[in-house]
């Protein structure tokens, strides 16, 4: 009998640590964040806000108490306090919120919170004392990560003794039906000394003032740093309604390295710096926020309603814990002089959805903000009303500039009516046969191109609207225009570059020598673009496809200077190219960026110097980037080549913020594939053309909203476009009962797919949850069978644990009752009358409460 209860009781440990899995501390945590992610929308009323696991950590849940706020634009806020008097550090933070009824979320340090009811109205303020800001959520922001042996100090004779969550409820259509809600945040918080300890670096302007009417006012923020290095790793903007961009920058030897740039207008949380900036002592750190006072009447000055304004840029940082300081603030500007060098960016807008503004602060006009609510009056909270900010490009299907007949598409551009300009070479083909090794062109007996390869489309419905070029080019390859309306194209057959006027038949201005391939100042090889600078009328060739350079001309053809170099071995370094296929200019910014085609990457460079300021390269670029556009505002399209064999990138579009050279969005063609587009071209209103030289056609794909409303009628069904990815049927029967039946098929597919990948995953869950059971089952068969085998077959009956252990003093069924029947496919036997056993015996982590 003894031999029989060891071997249970290993079973029983064995058991338990297969369900625990051998958990670490850390994996407990992981596991406790991942089955709370269903609890945003969900009060569960646990009592239980302080999970422990292991010596050291523990989680502390921070929620709503169950609220339903009653009008949109509801700030409500709540505080927990610190659940230890020791020093702890918080390690990570774990949002639970739902973008359909959470605008954006707040974490605040503090020792006194403004109220101590269970939730209070943010008008109340947040905390009676000085406030830190930990953490910030706010829909379609990324969210924010500490670095590993990062974390903020808390608790102790100096750190913070109270969280304050603040939430801000936008639209309160989703609480119609009067749930509560929960949402809040999950820290990770552990007593294990953080080599590293993260701070926050307020930039603040005190004293701005906005005339009314003014379009641009700039504020102004410097200071120099005076303590021990500190790292940056993320950072904030924040103003009201009028800011336009916020920038920060360290400034080192007269160097401006970016921190980081936002419009304030989008969700105001914690962006991750793109490049790792170190700030060293006697470096300065400078912050710039750009207002307009259109509309306004009266000044504007720095204050804490939304009817004042502020200019805020927090930057997050780590230092050695030895020289640590959690919080620093700049309210001055100690060099003002130094800010005529600001890069230009600084000055420049990101654009905002129209949606977004009309209805920026639309409540709550005579609240308060609580960002840095110690520096001014006490505040409500921040009203910069942060919405949606999805922008996605997608083919417009009614486009029918596909049915064109065209010949290889090489350039696109768009005249000063925003009409839509083709550069294509007819019946000639650029082939194997084109060019010898000294790349002469060797098809001169077929003469010119006999049809008008330049043609000018409505960007609506592709009706041809003017048409030129003929009896001109050999091969054309790259196109612009500029302000004036003049075409400017290149020839790689003739080696030279063109300026025609819309209705010359003769050109204007030709540079280079027609048929001579060369690298000198009067000479090209192949120049694949050409860019016009609207300012300054200065010429620009990108030189091209046997030359590895960037030609600076004057207005009238003249000579000026040029830059670069042909690819050295291993990684090349900025200023050299690989084909330097196509140019966009940035005149704002007084920049040029290239399509370094064979290296995959966009080169950019100062116009007047053509200095290298810096690199836009992707994973998913693949090997070759053909092309690049710049929309005024800071966006850039650009579209890559076909994938090597065996390479994974596929050939499509992106979107990309200038600024930050982080990629918006992709699109690719539904109608047909891409196949090698050439060039692309994009207008402010982000339509964006796109040109296959080997598809021979030009698509178009413009951004969803652009798409809303747009109806078409064929066949008698109307067709209403919400959106490119999303289209509502409504069927015009009109004795066409045909018509109800294929939308019947069709939403049974869709059914029918819906419960395909609805069974996959029952069948995954149960499979899983069956596996140790099974496990059990045949452990439980073979002790008996060794019981049967050692006692003669006798004491028959299986093995009951509940009755087992019943038998033995101080039992209790604690732990063995059941504890849920959710999720369980154990049922209670109905033949004894008592529960067979649970999957796990050990209880679950309480939840959380609510060449071409």
């Amino acid at each position: 009998m003894a031999g029989f209860i060891n071997s249970l009781i290993i079973l029983l440990l064995l058991f338990q640590n297969i369900c625990l899995g051998f958990r670490s501390p850390l994996s407990v945590f992981k596991r406790y964040k991942d089955t709370s992610r269903s609890l945003s929308s969900e009060c569960l009323g646990s009592s239980q806000p302080v999970i422990s696991f292991g010596l050291s950590d523990f989680a502390l849940d921070i929620r709503m108490p169950a609220v339903t706020p009653k009008q949109s634009d509801t700030y409500l806020c709540m505080s927990v306090p610190l659940p230890v008097d020791d020093e702890v550090y918080v390690v990570d933070f774990k949002p639970h919120a739902s973008m359909d009824t959470v605008h954006h979320m707040l974490l605040f340090g503090c020792n006194e919170p403004s109220s101590t009811e269970n939730y209070w109205d943010c008008d109340e303020g947040t905390c009676k004392d000085k406030s830190n800001i930990l953490y910030a959520w706010a829909r379609n922001a990324p969210p924010t990560r500490l670095p590993k042996g990062v974390g903020f100090r808390v608790g102790g004779e100096t750190g913070s003794r109270y969280f304050v969550l603040q939430v801000h409820y936008g639209d309160v259509s989703a609480f119609r039906d009067k749930h509560k809600d929960c949402s809040g945040v999950t820290l990770h918080l552990t007593h294990q000394k953080q080599p590293l300890i993260a701070g926050m670096y307020l930039m603040m302007s005190v004293n701005t003032v906005i005339p009314p009417g003014k379009k641009v006012v700039d504020a102004d923020i410097a200071c120099y740093y005076k303590r021990s290095p500190m790292h940056l790793f993320a950072y904030r903007v924040h103003t009201h309604r009028l800011g336009k961009v916020v920038s920060g920058y360290r400034v080192r030897n007269g160097q401006w390295t970016l921190i980081g740039r936002q419009s304030p207008q989008l969700p105001q949380a914690f962006y991750p710096v793109k490049y790792p900036v170190d700030i060293s002592y006697d470096d300065i750190l400078a912050a710039r926020c750009v207002f307009s006072g259109e509309g306004r009447t009266t000044e504007t000055h720095i204050g804490g309603t939304a009817n004042d304004e502020m200019c805020n840029f927090y930057i997050m940082y780590y230092m050695e814990a030895k020289h640590a300081v959690s919080y620093m603030t700049c309210t001055q500007n100690a060099n003002p002089e130094m800010f005529r060098n600001i890069p230009q960016e600084a000055n420049i807008p990101i654009p905002v959805k129209s949606d977004v503004l009309k209805v920026m602060h639309g409540h709550h006009e005579e609240t308060k903000d609580s960002d840095a609510s110690y520096l001014l009056p006490q505040a409500k909270t921040e009203e910069a009303v942060i919405l949606d900010q999805d922008f996605h490009i997608a083919e417009a299907l009614e486009w029918p500039g596909l049915d064109l007949k065209l010949g290889q598409v090489s350039g696109l551009a768009l005249d000063p009516e925003n009409n839509l300009v083709v550069f294509h070479r007819g019946d000639h083909v650029w082939d194997e046969n084109s060019f010898d090794s000294k790349f002469v062109y060797q098809q001169r007996g077929l003469g010119p191109i006999e049809q008008n390869t330049i043609i000018v489309l409505n960007p609506s419905n592709a009706k041809l609207l003017h048409a030129t070029g003929k009896s001109l080019f050999y091969l054309p390859h790259g196109l612009s225009v500029d302000k004036n309306g003049n075409y400017w194209v290149t020839d790689v057959a003739l080696h030279q570059v063109f300026k025609l006027g819309a209705n010359d038949k003769v050109p204007l201005l030709v540079l280079g020598v027609a048929l001579q391939p060369g690298s000198d100042k009067n000479h090209f090889c192949q120049p694949t673009d050409v860019a016009v600078d609207p300012i300054t009328g200065s010429i620009y060739v990108s030189d091209g496809y046997c030359n590895s350079r960037i030609i600076q001309f004057s207005p009238n053809g003249m000579y000026v200077m040029q830059w670069g170099e042909e690819t050295s071995l291993g990684r090349p370094r900025p200023g050299q190219f690989r084909i330097p296929h196509s140019l966009a200019l940035i005149p704002d910014l007084s920049q040029l960026c290239v399509a370094d085609r064979e290296n995959g990457r966009i080169q950019c460079f100062r116009l007047e110097s053509g200095k290298f300021t810096r690199e836009i390269k992707h994973k998913a670029f693949g090997r070759e980037l053909f092309a690049v556009s710049y929309v005024p505002g800071g966006l850039l399209f650009a579209v890559n080549g076909m994938p090597y064999p065996g390479e994974a990138e596929s050939v499509q579009g992106f979107v990309m913020n200038f600024s930050t050279g982080e990629i918006i969005d992709t699109f690719i063609p539904v109608r047909k594939s891409f196949e090698m587009p050439h060039d692309i071209v994009a207008s402010e209103d982000r339509t964006v053309f796109v040109g296959d030289v080997h598809a021979k056609t030009v698509w178009k794909f413009a951004s969803a909203e652009k798409m809303e409303h747009r109806s078409v009628k064929k066949a008698g069904i109307e067709v209403q476009e919400t959106k490119e990815s999303e289209t509502v049927v409504e069927a015009r029967l009109k004795n066409k009962p045909e018509s109800t039946d294929s939308l019947k098929s069709m939403e049974k597919q869709h059914l029918v797919r819906q419960a395909s990948t609805t069974g996959v995953s029952f069948v995954l869950i149960t499979t899983l949850l069956i596996i140790p059971v099974v496990v059990l089952m045949a452990i439980l068969v073979f002790i008996r069978w060794r019981k049967t085998t050692v006692y003669g077959g006798k004491g028959g009956g299986g093995i009951n644990l509940g009755n087992f252990f019943a038998n033995h003093k101080g039992y209790s069924r604690k732990g063995f009752d059941r504890l849920s029947t959710e999720g369980s496919d154990q049922e209670k036997d109905e033949d004894n009358g008592t529960d067979s056993e649970e999957e796990c015996s050990a209880s679950p982590l309480p939840p959380a409460p609510s060449s071409s």
